[in-house]
């Protein structure tokens, strides 16, 4: 499951972690896609097959690849694991809390759902001014019907 290609965001590269037995494990970067819809995942790539070492479970790793992305920046809750069926012998998928979202828009991602939105507030802007424009009108009317 390469992700190597113009549609992901590489937050790190190369460095080394242990695990909860005490191995040392090689990770060749964590990325992310440069856009989503609120949650994101989170790629580990791992340089070697953990073959099956549930390794997105495991604290102690995590805790230090958290240690890495704070050293980057981030400020925020741990993650947690991703969905089951996108862990690979070679990947670890994160899932990020919506707190990551900051610090992964200052690395250039783009949240498609404030885009929708933004694009929302446009069409009520231009909905609000109809608004405004028919509750002038019906004050005008009420005054009319009003005045002797």
């Amino acid at each position: 499951m390469g992700m190597k290609n113009d549609t992901d965001i590489e937050l790190c590269g190369p460095f080394s972690v242990k695990d909860s037995s005490g191995n040392t494990r090689a990770i060749e970067a964590i990325r992310i896609f440069d856009e989503g819809y609120g949650i994101i995942d989170v790629y580990v790539h791992m340089l070697a097959s953990m073959d099956d070492d549930r390794l997105y479970d495991d604290t102690i790793l995590i805790s230090q690849i958290m240690a890495r992305l704070r050293q980057l920046g981030y400020v925020g809750p741990d993650f947690g694991h991703g969905d089951l069926g996108l862990q690979d012998d070679k990947l670890i998928v994160l899932e990020a809390p919506e707190a990551f979202n900051a610090f992964a828009a200052s690395r250039g991602w783009k949240d498609l759902a404030a885009e929708f939105a933004e694009d929302d507030a446009a069409d009520t802007h231009t909905h609000t001014g109809g608004e405004a424009a028919s509750s002038t009108l019906l004050d005008a009317l009420m005054r009319k019907f009003k005045s002797p």
